[in-house]
């Protein structure tokens, strides 16, 4: 590997853990624990491992620790596995998620899979394997809505996910070929990146901050197959990559990151909305799906591949089949512009607008950590073992914000911000 490849992946390490954990002396970091999916270190992924393993040493931390996988160990349960044990999961790896979290301390997820790991498996065994996850994750899942401890999503590429991204160049190159794309758009490249992400974290809080100026009732979406409402509850708070844990250490969620983000009202969403970008998820790929909303709830599901698989999605409990986020992103942003593909719903997401389906986070109403689950609920936030976003922004979307007066205000035009800060 040359040593500008070794200067950017030094580099990448410190974002990390400057920009996206901002972790602090004396805290403890867990790396690789899952949260939003079951995805662990992956072992190959050791180089990258040992440099954030350094830096977090070097910038105070107490104590370190790792969770790897072999993801070839995943395929072989399903291949050889009792049929009837994929409703059992090894709890000590929520127990000590959950500890580390409880107590404040910061916790890092490497998302990085191969999609296709699982394309000859059975779909059932599939989903009663996730099931069995989102309710082992619920505690954990609980202390991230209330912003308990700083945590960061970051990817990496891996064997399986360069070859699925590029069939069609040497085997040897693909993974240089995604490290430099990976590089680009979480802006590594730059002289001095830290400085580029304070500045760019600073421009998408400046967004947040004009919109939660606004209070808007509800927003508005326009675009071909789309035409959807969504109510916003009083006293939403907009987002943006930057968030303050409540032990007061200010950090960045998602490496990469290009959205703003809300919560809806759980009852008030209404219309059509129609994916623009396919859905991957668990092995899998959801296409042309169009969800049909009323009083908040997913009426219609259809789609053109994989309508089980999202069926399945919003039956995983009463919460599932309402909304828990709506993000805002350019279409002009860097994923948007390269055209690809990524099946990694980390950098996915941040190439179109997008709803999440499932749960709402507590800390986008203020001093929402403090609510209790029925204060929640009764505010219009949404409970559920699942957070799965969907993509549905594009090039010729409108965004109106729709103030108590019933006056619309232009928020996008044609996917991008129609207002300056």
């Amino acid at each position: 590997m040359s040593s500008e490849f070794e200067q950017n992946l030094d580099k990448y390490a410190d974002v990390i853990i400057k920009v996206g954990l901002n972790l602090q002396p004396g805290q403890r970091l867990l790396i690789g624990a899952p949260i939003f999916s079951d995805t662990y270190a992956p072992i190959e992924l050791a180089p990258l491992v040992r440099l954030i393993v350094a830096k977090a040493y070097k910038v105070g931390a107490r104590f370190v620790d790792v969770m790897w996988i072999d993801y070839q160990l995943q395929l072989l349960r399903y291949k050889y596995a009792p049929k009837d044990s994929f409703e059992e999961f090894p709890s000590w790896r929520t127990d000590l998620v959950h500890d580390m979290g409880k107590s404040g301390d910061a916790i890092l997820v490497i998302y990085a899979e191969n999609p296709d790991l699982l394309i000859n498996e059975d779909p059932e065994l599939i989903n009663v394997s996730q099931q069995t996850f989102f309710k082992h994750m619920a505690p954990i899942m609980d202390l991230v809505v209330q912003n308990k401890m700083n945590w960061a999503v970051i990817t990496a590429p891996i064997d399986g996910w360069v070859d699925k991204f590029f069939p069609d160049i040497p085997p040897d190159k693909r993974k240089d070929k995604l490290w430099d794309i990976i590089f680009d758009i979480c802006r590594i490249k730059h002289k001095d990146p830290v400085s580029a992400w304070q500045d760019h974290v600073n421009q998408l809080a400046s967004r947040s901050n004009y919109l939660n100026q606004k209070e808007y009732m509800s927003l508005k979406f326009t675009a071909t197959g789309t035409n959807l409402t969504i109510g916003l509850p009083k006293g939403h708070m907009w987002h943006s990559g930057s968030m303050t844990s409540q032990n007061g250490i200010t950090f960045t969620a998602n490496i990469p990151t290009e959205e703003v983000f809300t919560i809806p009202h759980k009852d008030k969403t209404e219309g059509v909305v129609k994916g623009t970008k396919p859905l991957y998820y668990s092995g899998s790929l959801v296409e042309n799906f169009t969800l049909t909303f009323s009083k908040g709830k997913i009426v219609e599901v259809v789609a053109k591949k994989g309508e089980d698989l999202l069926r399945n999605l919003i039956e995983t409990d009463e919460g599932a089949s309402y909304l828990g986020e709506i993000a805002l992103v350019p279409h002009s942003s860097p994923i948007s512009q390269s055209g690809l593909l990524f099946y990694n719903i980390l950098i996915d997401e941040n190439a179109s607008n997008h709803i999440a389906l499932g749960r709402g986070y507590k800390f986008s109403f203020k001093d929402g950590e403090k609510l209790s689950d029925e204060e929640f609920a009764a505010l219009g936030g949404n409970n559920s073992l699942i957070h799965i976003d969907c993509m549905f922004g594009s090039g010729e979307m409108d965004v109106d914000g729709i103030l108590d007066d019933g006056n619309a205000e232009p928020i996008m035009r044609k996917g991008e911000w129609a207002f300056d800060v």
